[in-house]
């Protein structure tokens, strides 16, 4: 039983321990802004100027948060653009007040000074036919209320995106290994299978839980943070580091 333990301890200590301790020593000896006030919020320019076109968008996008926090986990947000739309929408969840916020920040804007990158796009009919399951998402979203929003383990910024990416079918990605708070089961359901994405999912509320995917890997969160393999890249995946290996281009 003791060399059970032992190498279960090791086990934890080299998958999860160890890549977060590196992560967060070369995190705090970057250069970030004190506080929110001094970080930069601008345009990163990385998505098309809406007026360039009258095409539907959407696109998911993620940045490395703030503080500490930025060693291990990211914040992910929605843009939307409607056909004929001039201006894109973007919604977030925040940890103030209602949580759910429509256009309170720049669609491509840096989080904590740190750029966002684009993990899911979609343009035309494909986003056209997307747009409004995702609106509706978005309404039946269970975290509405002010107070609604935990930073660990959720429900969180990220647990939000998660519940629409599971909601709306032709959106089939994961969400950033470092998105902590993704794991998080808005519903409180411990097994969930998806058998159009042939995704198998076991959440101990966020705490703990397993995501397999026989296209693409499988995810082991332990306390928020992830740990992997992808297959498909190939990659894998530590926590604090995310994705080592092949990048993954955003389908659309």
């Amino acid at each position: 039983m003791k060399r059970l333990f032992r190498r279960i301890a090791i086990f934890l200590l080299v998958l999860f321990v160890a890549p977060t301790l590196i992560h967060l020593a070369v995190w705090t000896a970057r250069e970030r802004p004190a506080n929110w006030h001094e970080a930069d919020w601008s345009s990163s320019g990385i998505l098309p100027s809406a007026m360039a076109n009258t095409r539907a968008e959407v696109f998911i996008m993620a940045a490395r948060t703030g503080g500490l926090k930025g060693a291990v986990s990211k914040h992910s947000w929605i843009v939307l653009k409607k056909p004929g739309a001039d201006h894109y929408d973007r919604y977030d969840v925040v940890g103030w007040g209602r949580p759910v916020r429509k256009n309170a920040f720049l669609p491509d804007g840096r989080w904590y000074s740190n750029p966002p990158e684009v993990i899911f796009s979609a343009n035309g009919q494909t986003a056209a036919d997307l747009i409004p399951r995702i609106e509706s998402a978005i309404a039946n979203y269970r975290w509405q209320n002010i107070g609604d929003y935990t930073i660990w383990p959720g429900p969180n910024s990220n647990t939000f995106v998660a519940n629409v990416i599971r909601t709306v079918p032709g959106i089939d990605i994961r969400l950033p290994a470092t998105a902590v708070g993704k794991d998080y089961s808005p519903a409180g359901e411990l097994l969930d299978f998806d058998p159009a994405r042939k995704t198998l999912r076991l959440s101990l509320f966020g705490f703990a839980g397993i995501d397999l995917r026989l296209k693409t890997g499988f995810e082991i969160n332990l306390l928020g943070l992830v740990a992997g393999v992808d297959w498909a890249g190939p990659a894998v995946k530590l926590p604090g580091f995310g994705r080592i290996g092949q990048s993954s281009r955003p389908p659309g």
